[in-house]
């Protein structure tokens, strides 16, 4: 129910927009029914809104939209008074001004009355048809009663959901949203706040996405207004201030009509006033406003190809800001948006930010999903057969493809809204190439690990290298628009990510898959109790991908190649044995499970010394293992263990082991280094390739051997390689939590 309201002329506007009038809108409404063939008078704005975009439209259906919405919240009230049919005609008067069809705003009338009213989504259906009883199915609410606490993050994934069939669900919940944000001020200050909170971290990302700037510039200030007050009428002192005198913007908007007229070019140029929450950016970022940032020059149209033409003027007649040039119409934003964007330079150095669009682009930019109206209009004549399938939305954006796709495994309502609150924060796409020409769209600041996700699913689990635009790159790599991706995956599908993943997971499919996976595999985790995000001096440096169990040396190299974030690959935690005892080491005075580090891999008959971590299991390092002497400093004592003394101190399994091949850089190196380690009986884990750096390349192994006795043999072998200059034991840096 939307039942915050407030004096109108207490919330600061700054759209020429005309405001309903809800006083006198409320009397109307109390009139009751008119005759059968004539349009009820509170109506009439709404129809004539509509009208000015759709002038064939039908208004019959919000005729008796009205009559059913009005008739079922007659004795209700808004806390200021008015009657509540006044909330759903502001709604719909909204997006009747963004251009809405006739289906929206026929739901939009009757968005309330399923929640509000003893009305049912039955009698929507019958009465409307099964277009308009699902969007206002999307639209209402969750009980508190059934749901308690999980009954807003709930009604946000149900709205989300239903948004992925229809788009005009999510278009409806932001003028809903954005007429209790004008009306907002009646509630107490805390709620205010809690509401303004939710509209910025959700609703006000969701309407940046869909494209429909009108609502998400007008709910920013709203939003401004209430968390931020201070700044609030600061921002308003200063524009109030800058509307006095001379107006550099107005002159150079004069230059540039003259301009395009004198080269045949039909152009409106406009200024486009900034609103609060833009100047107040562009005073953060400048630190000092000129006089020209309370304003853009607009330019509009009439075909793309004028677009062009009029850069191309201004930028031949005006000196350009060349670093303020972007062409969104070549490339389009995520949202559906599309303009050209540069900045000119005045008379006397006054330097004006100008846009440059077709009339359809600003309708678009504006309205943005809402100006796209019914997606399903060419098949709404085609009976459903199959009433349980999926419409395909056209419209339905990949950002909102990947979000259906996340929060089906985000079962705990508290992970849904913090998982969505974060990745709604993401407000900027790129789009990666895949080797086979399609293309994969994430969030800017994507890893490869990301685009694995996104490609393969739950394979992804079994990466473990990329190349990005050919070039062997790390999984933590992140990725640029219009990069080329390969993703290598290992032959050994048991292979598995490491907790490290999740600090180079940008997308929530990402980091919820890799936490489902360490969850079930609580011994990749590197504790026994599971934690996924934890990481113990064991060897696991919580800024370093962990390789997963690669192919054995058999496979090819390509195949067993993971390049990581620049440094050493620690080893995957050895097997766990009770009673003290692990790959072949005796920790004395103790029954705690026992692994070997991973930092430093030791193997027989180097010399060690346990560490107690946390949960009280003992990790086995080398003496000279850095991780040691970590420990030492925070008051962690070792312990005393050894190799033991039957078979020679060698585990039947074999020993793991991490060596460093430091080389000069040539054709076929890695081929040549891998054929050596297969030629040894040894059996790569993992493998990390760092990029070149003055001619040198340092190639990072983790290996597993049937006997540590042949380590020397190894290592000889691998020094032989040519090119190679230096083979050593790994001393990688491990977490001292």
């Amino acid at each position: 129910m939307s039942a915050e309201a407030a004096d109108p002329a207490a919330v600061p506007r700054r759209r020429s927009r005309p405001r309903i009038d809800l006083r006198r809108l409320g009397r109307v409404a109390l009139l009751g029914p008119v005759g059968r063939d004539r349009l009820p008078a509170a109506i009439s704005h709404v129809a004539e809104a509509h009208r000015a975009h759709h002038p064939d439209a039908d208004l019959a259906i919000l005729h008796r939209a009205y009559v059913l919405a009005e008739s079922s919240h007659r004795g209700q009230m808004r806390k200021s008074g008015e009657p509540y049919i006044t909330h759903p005609l502001a709604v719909t008067l909204i997006l009747a001004e963004l251009g809405a069809e006739t289906t929206t705003l026929t739901a939009s009338l009757l968005h309330d009355t399923v929640e509000d009213t003893e009305v049912t989504l039955d009698q929507v259906g019958e009465q409307f048809g099964e277009e308009v009883r699902y969007l206002v199915d999307g639209v209402t609410k969750l009980e508190k009663v059934d749901y308690g606490a999980a009954a807003e993050p709930e009604t946000f994934r149900k709205m989300l959901v239903a948004t992925g069939n229809d788009v005009r669900v999510m278009s409806i919940k932001l003028a809903d949203r954005l007429h209790n944000m004008r009306t907002l001020t009646v509630m107490r200050p805390e709620k205010q706040a809690r509401i303004a909170k939710v509209t910025r971290d959700v609703l006000i990302p969701l309407a940046e996405r869909l494209g429909v700037q009108a609502l998400k510039t007008e709910l920013e200030d709203l939003v401004f207004a209430i968390l931020d007050p201070e700044g609030y009428e600061e921002t308003r002192a200063l524009m109030a201030g800058a509307t006095g005198g001379e107006d550099p913007l107005s002159a150079i908007a004069g230059n540039v009509r003259t301009t395009l007229r004198e080269a045949g070019i039909t152009a409106e140029v406009l200024i486009r006033p900034r609103h609060f929450v833009s100047v107040h950016r562009v005073r953060r970022k400048r630190g000092e406003l000129r006089p020209t940032d309370f304003g853009r020059l607009l330019v509009l149209v009439g075909e793309d190809a004028d677009c062009y033409a009029v850069l191309g003027e201004l930028h031949t007649c005006f000196t350009p800001v060349i670093s303020e040039f972007k062409d969104f119409i070549a490339a389009p934003k995520f949202n559906l948006y599309q303009s050209l964007h540069t900045a000119v330079v005045g008379p006397g150095g006054a330097v004006a930010e100008v846009l440059i669009r077709t009339h359809r682009m600003h309708k678009v930019a504006e309205a943005g999903v809402v100006a796209l109206g019914n997606p399903y209009a060419q098949g709404l004549a085609a009976p459903q057969t199959e009433p349980s399938d999926e419409r395909a939305d056209p419209t339905r954006p990949g950002w909102l493809s990947r979000l259906l796709d996340w929060q089906e495994s985000a079962t705990d309502p508290d992970t849904f809204w913090t998982t969505l609150r974060a990745d709604l924060a993401q407000d900027r796409e790129i789009t990666v190439f895949r080797t086979d020409g399609r293309t994969l769209g994430l969030p800017a600041g994507a890893s490869c690990v990301d685009a694995a996700y996104a490609q393969h699913g739950e394979r992804a689990h079994a990466c473990i290298g990329a190349r990005v635009n050919g070039r062997l790159a790390t999984l933590s790599t992140v990725l640029s628009d219009g990069d080329t991706v390969q993703l290598l995956l290992a032959q050994d599908t048991a292979s598995g990510p490491s907790p490290e993943w999740l600090d180079h997971a940008r997308t929530p499919a990402a980091r919820i898959a890799i936490t489902g996976w360490l969850t079930a595999h609580p011994e990749a985790a590197g504790t026994e109790t599971g934690d996924a995000g934890a990481s113990g001096p064991e060897g696991v440096d919580s800024g370093r991908p962990v390789p997963v169990a690669a192919a054995g040396a058999a496979g090819g190299p390509e195949d067993r190649t993971e390049p990581d974030s620049g440094g050493p690959q620690p080893a995957a935690p050895a097997r766990t044995r009770s009673g003290g005892s692990a790959a072949g080491v005796v920790v004395d005075g103790t029954d705690s499970p026992t692994r070997l580090a991973g930092c430093c891999t030791p193997v027989p008959p180097d010399e060690v010394v346990g560490i107690v971590i946390r949960g009280g299991a003992v990790t086995v390092h080398r003496q000279e293992c850095p991780a040691v002497a970590r420990m030492r400093e925070i008051g962690r004592a070792p312990v005393e263990a050894r190799w033991r003394d039957e078979d020679g101190g060698n585990d039947p399994a074999g020993c793991r082991v991490t060596l460093v091949a430091e080389s000069f850089g040539r054709p076929r190196l890695l081929a040549d280094l891998t054929e050596a380690i297969a030629t040894a009986e040894a059996a790569i884990v993992a493998a990390t390739v760092e990029p070149p750096s003055e001619q040198r390349v340092r190639h990072t192994y983790t290996l597993q051997l049937p006997d540590a006795a042949g380590l020397p043999a190894l290592m000889r072998a691998m020094r032989e390689v040519a090119g190679v200059y230096d083979v050593s034991r790994a001393h990688h840096p491990a977490a001292t939590g």
